[in-house]
Parts: C-alpha cells; sequence; structure tokens
C-alpha cells in the first residue's frame, strides 16, 4: 500500500503558500505525498509584463515554490478571469484529481472576494466527487477511482467573504513549526510582491500572510500562527468518521473559537 497522498488545488500561483502551506507541509512530514495545482497561469498578474510573458514567469516561480514545499506542481488549465465552472475544464481537473488520487483535498473557500477563488472550489469539489463515476468521461480519458477522499476548505484570503464579513474556521491547524519554510515558499513568488505591492497596496506580502496566520491563531485560542479550516461534508466522499487531518496531526489541530465580533480588516 503506498503512501496517503494529499492534494492542494488553488487558483492563481501563491494561492497555496499564502492560505495553505503550512497544513500541507506538515502532513507531508507525516508521510504523505504532496501534489499542487493552480488552475490559472496568472498571466494577469503584472503591470509591465505581457500575459505569456507573466505566465512564464509565474510558472517557473510556482515550481520553484513547489520544491520548496517538498510537492509536484501540476500544470495550470486556464489563464486568470478564466475560471469558470465549465463542463471542459471540469473534465481537465477531474482527469488529474484521478491521476493523483488524493486522501486528503485541500481547496479554496467556496465564500470569498474573488470568482476565480470559489469557482475554482466548486470544480475542486465536483472532480472529487465524480472520481468513482465510470460514466463521467474526462479530458484525457481516465479510469475511475475508488477511495476515500477528505475535502478541506482553506480560509479566504483576508479572512472573509465579498462583503468583509468574517468566513469562521471549523479548526485551526498549528503552522508555527513550518513557518519560515511557509514564507521561503511564498517569497519565490517574486513577481507577485511587486503586483500585490502595486495594484493592492500591500505593505509587505510576506507580513500579510504572517499576520492573517497571527489572526487565524488567535481564533484557535491555543497557536501562534495557525491555518483555519472547514471541513467538506462527507456525502459522496468518505464515511462520517474519517478525518485524516486530525489523525495525522493530532495535538495541531485545534477547534477554532467562536466567530469574532466586526468586519475582517487585516
Amino acid at each position: 500500500m503506498g503512501k496517503p497522498v494529499a492534494f492542494a488545488v488553488a487558483a492563481h500561483p501563491d494561492d497555496i503558500e499564502f492560505m495553505m502551506s503550512g497544513t500541507l507541509m506538515l502532513l507531508g512530514g507525516c508521510g504523505f505525498e504532496l501534489h499542487v495545482m493552480n488552475v490559472a497561469n496568472g498571466n494577469c498578474g503584472s503591470a509591465v509584463e505581457d500575459g505569456p510573458a507573466t505566465a512564464a514567469r509565474r510558472l517557473g516561480e510556482a515550481h520553484e515554490a513547489a520544491a520548496a514545499m517538498g510537492a509536484t506542481l501540476h500544470p495550470p488549465l486556464a489563464n486568470d478571469l478564466e475560471i469558470l465552472y465549465s463542463l471542459p475544464l471540469l473534465r481537465r481537473l477531474a482527469a488529474v484529481l484521478r491521476e493523483v488520487r488524493p486522501t486528503v483535498l485541500l481547496t479554496q473557500s467556496p465564500a470569498d472576494y474573488m470568482e476565480d477563488h470559489m469557482i475554482t472550489s466548486r470544480l475542486a469539489v465536483t472532480a472529487a466527487f465524480s472520481r468513482g463515476m465510470r460514466n463521467f468521461i474526462t479530458d484525457p480519458e481516465t479510469a475511475p477511482v475508488t477511495g476515500d477522499v477528505a475535502l478541506y476548505h482553506a480560509l479566504p484570503y483576508g479572512l472573509g467573504d465579498g462583503f468583509g464579513r468574517p468566513v469562521r474556521p471549523d479548526f485551526c491547524v498549528d503552522v508555527e513549526s513550518v513557518l519560515a519554510r511557509k514564507r521561503a515558499a511564498l517569497a519565490c513568488h517574486r513577481s507577485q510582491k511587486e503586483w500585490l505591492d502595486t495594484s493592492q497596496g500591500l505593505d509587505s506580502y510576506l507580513v500579510t500572510m504572517e499576520d492573517m496566520c497571527r489572526e487565524a491563531g488567535r481564533w484557535s485560542g491555543r497557536f501562534n500562527f495557525a491555518e483555519g479550516w472547514r471541513r467538506h461534508a462527507h456525502l459522496g466522499f468518505h464515511d462520517p468518521g474519517f478525518d485524516p487531518i486530525a489523525a495525522a496531526l493530532g495535538q495541531r489541530v485545534g477547534i477554532a473559537l467562536a466567530e469574532p465580533a466586526g468586519r475582517c480588516g487585516l
């Protein structure tokens, strides 16, 4: 029997590093084989380069970041802002998921400030749901697979939905022990530090990530730096008691406290 597999699927290069990479790397330390995928190629993430040049630069950065996380990177499937809940894109993502055969699927929040993020979440859920359906044809055509897969939704970037309301996690994972590695993986996305500093007025790309981890840690009531997660319903995916993150990470997992009052404003 092979290693269990953890697969992180997000919209853009750097989304995983911001919101999921700490938990992913902790799973790697527990013996999981790690895979990552950015559904979009990041071609819109520059104010100075054209789309193809930007996509090529960001793919190189994504390879560096995947290596820093100890993960296998799968190629993107679409341009930025072209992640649509469409049959062609679903067929392609479902083929990748059948190839990877994850035990743990980490993906983005269904409530977020950006459509690419939310639609990626929906596509990942349906791709996992269809994994064993022989009559759902993937692109390329891939044999159906069996086995339990547990789905976990990360917190949205900014920790709130499109109305600025906090998105409360079900549980938090203590990532302090891998924070330096999380920082190093995010730092691989050099072009995005420049882009987000310009387009969104971030004072510091890396400090923003750490601030979100610190806030999630506060929600845990236990940890200094954490990533927050919501667990997807088990129906169609696994038995009710199947929770591989809790089983693997043990005391690093803590139930989140009540939702903090007010709007998100990191």
